[in-house]
Order: C-alpha cells, then structure tokens, then sequence
C-alpha cells in the first residue's frame, strides 16, 4: 500500500499514530523521528507532540498523523527528584511489594497486604532509629561524653559539658527535622488527580485497572499519618528507654512510655485495617481521627523532650546509649518475623495461582526482604561511617568501647555475605548455563542466517553472544530469590548483638574461618555498601543527564514508580496516576468523527497503553489498535506481578481493541518479548484463536554482512527503540488499514 492517503472523495478515516516511548526517555524529535516538533497538548512533565505542520514528511507509514507522549519527567524530571529516588529506594521496594501478592481475594491476600504494610512500617522505623544512633548514641551519648572526642570539634563541645538531658534533648532535633524532611517530600503539592482523569473511564474486570483508575490521594495521606506517628513514637521509645535504664524511671517516664506503646500499637492495628485505609472516597472522620493520632505522636514528642531535659536523677552508667542496642535488636527481629510470616502466607496462596513457573508470586516476600536489607544497610553504614569519623584518632581499644551497637555490625555482615554468595552464586549460574544458551543462541542465527557467508563469522559469533545474553533473564529469578533469602538471613543474625557476640568470634568458634578474616569482611562489606550508595548516586545523575545510560538504570525507577503509594507514603510518587488518565482522555479526544487511534508503546510504554486500553469506553476501544515492542509485560511484569498481569487481563486487552493488535519482539532484547507464544523459527506451533497472530518476531539484526548500500553491516537492535525499522512499518500499515476497514462505529463523546 502507498504511504500517501486516500483521496478526499472516498472520505478516509483518519488514523493518529500515539507513540509513548520507554525507558530511554527519548525526546519527542526521537520518538517522532522528525526534527521540528511542537506541543499540542500537557505540561513540561508530560506532554504531547506533533511534527511542526509546514515542514515535509510530516506523516508516517500508511499516511497516519504523528504524535507522541512524552512522560520522561513524571518518574524522575529533575536530578534532584532522580537522586532521591536513591535515598528512598527501600521505602519504593517496600511500596512495589504490595503489588506483587498472588492473585485471589479473601483471607490470605488480606494478610499479605497487612503484614507488607506492617513492613513498609518497619522501614520507617530503621530510618528513625539509624538517624537517632548517629546523633543521640554515637554524638550526643558517646562523642559528648568523651574529653578526647571533643578534642578540635568547636562545633561539638560547646554542649559536650552540659548534662546528659540537655545534649539528648538538643540533638533529637536531628531526628525529628528527619522526620519533616520525609513528610514534606510525601506531601509535597502535586497534580490534581480530577485535571488529568477522563471522565469516560470505566472499570474493568481486573486489577490491573485499579493502578489509576480511583485517586491514591486518600490512602497516601492516611498512610503518611500513620507512619508520621510511627516515627515521632520510634524516637520517643528511644529516648524514654535511655531515661528509664537502670530501674529508675518516673512516674512521668512510665506514663510517657505506655502513652508511646499505645501511639506504636495503634499505628500497627491502623495500617491492617484495610477497609478503612483503602476506601477512594474521603472519609472525614476517619482523617480526622487519623491527624489526632498524628498530633497527638507529635505533642508526645514535645512531652519527652521536656522529661528528658527537666527530670532529675542520675542516667545509667554505660559506654554506649541505654537500651538503643536493644531496640536495634528488637526491630531487625521484627523485620525477620514479619518476612517468614509473610513468605508462609504467600506460599499458601501460591496453589491458586494459574500456571506459570514455580517461583511466581513469590515477589512480596522476595522484595520486602531486599528493602529490609536495602534499609538496614543504609543504616549500618550511616552509623559506621560516623562513629569512624568521630573515632578515626581514637586508640583501637577506645574505639571499640564506642563502636555503634552490634545488631549493625552482625547487618553489615548479613549484607556482605548476601552480595557475595549472591555474586558467586550468579557468575556459576552464568557460567553454567552458558553452554545451553550459546547453543540455542547459535541454533536461533543459524535459521536466522542460513546463507550467512564465512567472512561474516566473527559477526555471527558477536550476535550468539548478545541472544545469549539476552536469555540469561529468565534466570534471574532464583538469583533474586537467593539474594533475599539470605538478606533475610542476616536481619536474623542481627539478634545475636543482644547476646554481646562478635561476628568473627562466633564464625571463629563454630567453622574454621578466622575471626580476622570475618573482620576483614565486615570492614569490606561496609565499603561495599559506600559503593552501591556512591553508584547509585552517580546512576541516578547519569540517568538525568544520558538518555542512554538511563535505558539501563532507568528500569528500575519506571517500575518502582509507576505502582501507586498503597504500601509506604514516603515513597516516590506514582506517575502512572497522571499518565494513564491523559493517555486515556487524549485518546477519546482524538477518536472523534472520521478519526481513529493507533497506540505505539515501547518497552514500559507498552505498559502504560495496556492499563489506558483497560480504561477506554467500548465506543473508544472499537476505534483503537494496539502495536507493542520491547514490551516486558509478559516477561517481566507477569513474573512478578500475577495479580494484575496474567492471561485473563492480556486476552481482555485484546478483546476491548477487536484483537488489533501486533506485538513485535527480537531474540536480542534482553527486557522485551512475546506478549502470548514465543513462535520461533523451528519451534512450538504459534498459539491458537486471534492471540495467535499478536506477537511477530523480528529477525535481529537484519543481516550479517554489510548491504551493497553500506559500508557496515545492519546494527543489534536489542532492546532499542525500532520505529524506522521497515518492519515496524509494515505492522503500522497494517493495523492502520484495519482500522479504516473497521471504523464504522458511532465516535465516542
């Protein structure tokens, strides 16, 4: 068929081709592949293009129109929201572990949810307590109390002779601006949901349209009371356990003590009450009751400061803060208890999930464990690196007395052990499963490029190498799981820093590795976390500034992001709350009379259109069609995400749009697939009924020597955008012919 439309006397249909880009953060000239564009519709954070009109080449394949969604900035616009992805990266894991519960309603989904929102509650706890051990324990308890620590430190020993109320008081200000910091960040101003929600939105059978189909608002704000209360509590339990050590608490310290147990006890049964967080419309009362709690947590807060300060009496004589160590303990049990109850839980609801590989559904407890362990190791070495800061001059024996307390040592090296068996246990992984996948890499080029010639040898080994590269994805799974089980382990371990055990005296008592060497690791395991911290940094500032190191690290934050705030509010927020519905009211918009819509998703683009479609009135959808490309639905996202990605919603998804629908995936993508078979070249038989003709595999690259056109031969696509692929354009004619055939429905509203 030519690119070039039908005459004005056959009244042609319009088509819009809607390209939404991935990861990559493409620019719309990119996207578009035109270099004069300009914006028709949304904001600098999300937007949408077209080619500037006046210029030639302004339409695509098959004579559509061109426009493009530009959502970059939503997850991570500026570098200074990219870098504190970073810094909340366990409050984001533990937010995207809720949505990873097995499929199925009832009592055991129920507790799921429950106990990821009791852990989700625990991190904001370990964020208190790492906070309140840098400046109570290791500063204002430990720094202060010593003449040699003060020693050059101006800044320090104007109140390092003041009493020891007087230095608590004063430096549990850092905790609590702490605290402020967070909750301005959660409830910082941002879009209002009702601009951006069609109001043709429907609701669809499942769960996947629950990600923006009702406004979070409600559940963050109630959350955000909740763990703001959490966290006032956490840093007066700690004060008051300093206070009341030794047997000598007052009446006002134990009044404030059952006063903090009842606050701490009241935010746990909260956040299991899912009836009353979960409700979309505003509840008076309940926020009410809800800023209550928050204000009275903070007035608490106010109270024990006074204790503290103002109450006579000697303090408990003891090297580090009393009962800090004790609380560290207590919490990282916490965590290890709520982690085995919850993969018990999920292990039980797992029969009921249909089909699929045996570890899926177990993505809950996996990430809670790796944001717990992400979290403690934030927090050890927070801690470590400022008591060697404070005690980098001080004698070996002095230092020990005033090292922070055992729990973080016995977590530094949980951490360490976790990264290590996990690194050795991925290089045997790849190592052994290298020989399977090079075979079936070559037996994939051999039937791709079976006249290939002997000079194009070293390019057909180079492309066997990045299929097998690409396969090693479905692999990662049981690396992860590894990973968190024994992250889980190390919060474990923690406990035994109640007992006053060393870790390289114990590993030195029961196995045959020397305490120096157990040390070593522990020292190294906290330069390791320095590392990841220090990386982590620098990916979240590369990714603002290179839009091609951010397809790789970019992945991350899309995913975590793009889940709304069900779990933890001081999460980063959820984009997809503003993409879906634009997408979703956009594309009524352009389904006017005569016209009708072509989606163009890449990669997590795919995604987005997929919860759009779930939302489109039926009038829309008989005038829309569908062409993904590097899309992880399948690969990715129903791995991990059974609830809300599974066959039911992937054959709903065809159905609202007539099966017009084309996915296209290449052997060389290591983050896109098929959508419903894989239908190789000499493999199993394509699947039956209309899904059958959805997914079309793209011979990548196209040829192994150069063309007589080019000096090079056809670049890896990978996981690379494809629109100028000819290929790609053949799929967009098609589904552009389909739908002028099929455009005869009433235009929507």
């Amino acid at each position: 068929m030519s690119d070039t439309p039908r005459s004005a006397d056959e009244r042609p249909v319009e088509v819009v081709e809607v390209r939404v880009h991935g990861v990559s953060g493409a620019g719309p000239e990119q996207v578009l592949d035109r270099p004069n564009v300009h914006q028709v519709a949304g904001d600098r954070s999300g937007g949408f293009y077209r080619p500037r009109a006046g210029y030639p080449d302004t339409t695509g394949a098959g004579g559509v129109l061109l426009e493009a969604y530009r959502w970059r900035d939503l997850p991570s616009g500026r570098a200074v929201r990219t870098l504190s992805l970073v810094f909340l990266l366990p409050f984001m894991l533990g937010n995207m572990a809720i949505w990873m519960h097995p499929p199925g309603a009832g009592l055991s989904a129920a507790t799921v949810k429950a106990l990821c929102r009791l852990l989700a509650l625990t991190l904001t706890a370990v964020y208190v307590v790492a906070v309140a051990g840098v400046t109570l324990d290791l500063i204002a308890w430990k720094c202060m109390g010593s003449p040699r620590c003060l020693t050059g430190r101006n800044w320090l020993s104007w109140l390092g002779e003041r009493p020891p109320g007087l230095r608590l008081a004063v430096l549990a200000l850092v905790p609590v601006a702490a605290v402020a910091l967070v909750w301005r960040l959660s409830s910082r101003p941002g879009w209002t949901y009702a601009t951006f929600r069609s109001p043709d939105t429907v609701s669809g059978e499942h769960q996947l349209t629950a990600v923006s189909q009702w406004d979070t608002a409600p559940l963050v704000s109630r959350l955000r009371a909740i763990h703001v209360a959490a966290a006032f509590a956490t840093l007066d339990a700690v004060l008051l356990a300093a206070r009341s050590a030794g047997g000598r608490a007052s009446v006002a310290t134990t009044a404030l003590l059952v006063l903090t147990a009842a606050v701490l006890a009241a935010c746990v049964v909260l956040v299991c009450v899912h009836p009353l967080l979960d409700r979309a419309t505003p509840a008076p009362r309940v926020e009410r009751n809800l800023r209550r709690l928050r204000t009275t947590a903070c007035l608490l807060t106010l109270a024990v400061v006074v204790v503290v300060v103002a109450e006579p009496g000697p303090w408990a004589a003891r090297t580090g803060l009393p009962g800090y160590g004790e609380i560290v303990s207590l919490l990282f049990a916490t965590q290890t208890v709520l982690l085995v109850v919850l993969g018990a839980a999920v292990l039980r609801a797992r029969p009921r999930v249909p089909g699929g590989p045996r570890l899926r559904a177990l993505g809950a407890p996996v990430i809670d464990a790796v944001a717990a362990g992400v979290g403690v190791a934030y927090s050890a070495e927070l801690v470590y690196r400022v008591a060697d800061l404070l005690d980098r001059s001080a004698p070996t024996a002095e230092r020990l007395a005033t090292s922070p307390p055992l729990a973080y040592k016995w977590a530094i090296f949980g951490f360490f052990l976790a990264v290590t068996v996990a690194a050795v246990a991925g290089i045997g992984m790849a190592l052994a499963s290298r020989p399977a996948r090079r075979r079936a890499a070559a037996d994939i080029v051999a039937r791709d490029h079976p006249d290939a010639p002997a000079e194009a040898d070293e390019r057909r080994r180079e492309v066997e190498k990045v299929v097998a590269r690409a396969r090693f994805t479905e692999r990662l799974t049981p690396l992860v799981l590894t990973y968190a089980a024994l992250a889980g382990l190390g919060l474990a371990t923690s406990t035994l820093g109640l007992q006053r055990w060393y870790p390289g005296d114990v590993i030195d008592r029961w196995t045959p590795i020397p305490a120096e060497l157990v040390n070593f690791g522990i020292g190294l395991g906290s330069y390791v976390i320095a590392a990841a911290i220090v990386g982590l940094v620098l990916g979240g500032l590369f990714a603002y500034r290179t839009p091609e190191f951010r397809r790789y690290v970019g992945v991350l934050w899309d995913l975590g992001t793009f889940w709304p705030r069900a779990a933890h509010p001081f999460a980063p927020p959820c984009y997809a709350e503003r993409a879906v519905p634009e997408l979703s009211r956009r594309i009524s918009y352009l389904t006017g009379p005569g016209r009708t819509v072509l989606l163009a998703g890449h990669s997590h683009g795919s995604i987005l259109l997929a919860a759009t479609v779930l939302q489109l009135p039926p009038e829309v959808c008989a005038r829309v069609a569908l062409l993904t490309s590097g899309s992880p639905l399948t690969r990715l996202y129903a791995r991990w995400f059974p609830a809300y990605v599974h066959a039911d919603v992937l054959h709903e998804i065809g159905e609202r749009v007539g099966w017009r629908w084309i996915n296209l995936w290449r052997d060389t993508d290591a983050i896109g697939g098929w959508i419903f078979a894989p239908e190789r070249p000499g493999g199993p038989p394509p699947a039956g009924g209309p899904e059958g003709s959805v997914d079309r595999r793209l011979r990548d690259p196209r040829g192994l020597v150069a063309p007589p056109s080019d000096t090079v031969p056809p670049a890896i696509v990978g996981h690379l955008p494809g629109a100028t692929d000819p290929r790609h354009n053949e799929a967009v004619r098609e589904l552009a012919d389909r739908l002028r055939d099929t455009a005869t429905g009433p235009p929507a509203s």
